[in-house]
């Protein structure tokens, strides 16, 4: 299998946090980037704000009929100084924060370069401790007006960086438990947070590769290897099964919690650096930024002045595509809709079920009409609660303290509700309350779920309302 689909999962991995909305250098919140897989120098002080140097994913495999291997991808971005500098009468250089030329500006800015070290299949039974080196460097690029006169110049400067990979592995319970543990091998003492940052593996994270080997999912393990895969340890790396549904030679080990076979969604028009955003809302957000909130993003940084672009070139129909996918959240035969159906059952009291929609799209305005909360009923303790019962409210499902202020109080109840999940929730107003009816007249209730609340019976209901009739 290529690793080309894995790779574009492992790319919003290796570029979040690279740029932080808005995009621009002068953003205060880009001023905190790189926020996982970063592997910071070991000697740094505490003053540096230093990441810990090393993460460690513990796989597991069952070995084929051949010598089973394994080939070990660290992908990471090293940071790279981007330096401006204006060119002086004399021919000298002074670094600037920016400078534009021919109207165009470029900034000062720390980017990053994408590295990866590839270590070759190995046998799965031994195992390896290298330290590999990175070099650092320093290039110049001239910056040239329309008349060809050199105004400046950009210096990119990066330091070099050593990591090391251990691999170990070991026999359980008919399974191979495979260790891969990186660590950043700095050697300098570092005292600032940029320098602790320069010195960083930022994004880091692994693809693993199996030969004559099948990797286990450790979230949904067979029952053969259920005891062996609770016995994996992760440290800042969680390992997942990655590419196509149902191959199992490739793993992505990730700085952030992924399902198996994560995938980037495909209205996703590209980057923004940020994987768990909704576009649309990010490039509605992008689009309202003024021209020149526009212009230093475009000078921030290539990238950003990608995701400007793209955002203004796009089509109300491209909008309309980042809108997403509406999935139904129902089993087609949901097994909760007997127990919704049935009173004894502790479902709505009514003749039709929630998930009953007539045929239409459980999305659809028109399913509404399967659902009526001002009838809808459920049965509590043996008593029938819906719109008008009074209830006692007993919180025990939240931690909020707002809801720990209706512990013992009476509440009328507005309507009896079922969500797409199959859960019940019962609308309330307390009965104290002097903007009880107010909150009822513009529908701002309070929920709970039906076994944090006591029905008041017949007579209690009856006294209630005697001694509370104004």
């Amino acid at each position: 299998m290529s690793l080309d689909q894995v790779r574009t999962v492992a790319d919003a991995v290796l570029y979040e946090g690279y740029l932080l909305y808005p995009y621009r250098a002068s953003s205060h919140k880009n001023r905190s980037r790189w926020q996982f897989g970063v592997l910071g120098p070991p000697h740094a002080t505490a003053a540096s704000f230093g990441e810990e140097p090393g993460m460690e994913a513990q796989c597991l495999l069952a070995p084929g009929e051949g010598p089973a291997a394994v080939t070990v991808h660290l992908r990471f971005l090293q940071l790279q100084v981007r330096e401006v500098q204006r060119r002086e009468a004399d021919g000298s250089h002074v670094p600037v924060g920016k400078l534009t030329v021919d109207g165009v500006s470029v900034m000062t800015w720390d980017e990053a370069v994408e590295k990866e070290i590839v270590l070759a299949a190995k046998p799965l039974a031994e195992s390896m401790d290298d330290v590999h080196q990175v070099p650092g460097g320093e290039e110049s690029e001239p910056l040239s007006d329309a008349s060809g006169a050199v105004v400046g110049r950009i210096v990119r400067r990066r330091l070099p960086l050593a990591v090391r990979i251990r691999t170990a592995s070991e026999a359980d319970d008919g399974f191979v438990r495979l260790s891969v543990a990186v660590r950043n091998e700095h050697p300098d003492t570092v005292t600032t947070k940029d320098a602790a940052v320069r010195s960083s593996l930022i994004g880091a994270h692994l693809l693993l590769r199996a030969h004559d080997a099948a990797f286990v999912s450790l979230l949904e393990p067979p029952t053969a290897a259920t005891g062996a895969a609770g016995r994996c340890r992760q440290r800042r790396c969680w390992p997942v099964l990655a590419g196509p549904k149902g191959a199992t030679d490739t793993v992505l080990g990730a700085p952030i919690i992924l399902y198996d076979y994560p995938e980037v969604a495909e209205q996703s028009a590209g980057a923004l650096f940020d994987s768990t955003e909704i576009d649309e809302i990010l490039t509605l957000r992008v689009m309202t930024m003024t021209e020149a909130e526009k212009a230093e993003a475009r000078a921030t940084d290539p990238r950003a002045r990608e995701i400007i672009d793209r955002c203004d070139g796009m089509s109300p129909a491209d909008l309309q595509q980042l809108h997403g996918l509406l999935r139904d959240p129902h089993p087609p035969a949901a097994a909760s809709a007997a127990a919704l159906v049935d009173p004894a059952a502790g479902g709505p009291d009514a003749e039709h079920s929630p998930f009953d929609t007539a045929g239409a799209p459980w999305w659809d305005p028109a399913a509404d009409a399967s659902v009526r909360p001002e009838s809808d009923a459920v049965t509590i303790g043996g008593e029938r609660v819906a719109k008008g019962s009074l209830v006692r409210v007993h919180p025990s499902r939240r931690a909020d303290a707002q809801d720990l202020f209706f512990a013992g109080q009476v509440a009328r109840v507005t309507a009896v509700l079922a969500d797409v999940d199959g859960g019940t929730h019962v609308a309330l107003v307390l009965v104290d309350d002097p903007a009880a009816d107010l909150h009822d007249w513009y529908g701002r209730y309070f929920y709970f779920a039906p076994d944090e609340l006591t029905p008041l019976s017949a007579e209690e209901a009856a006294q209630y309302r005697e001694e509370n009739r104004s």
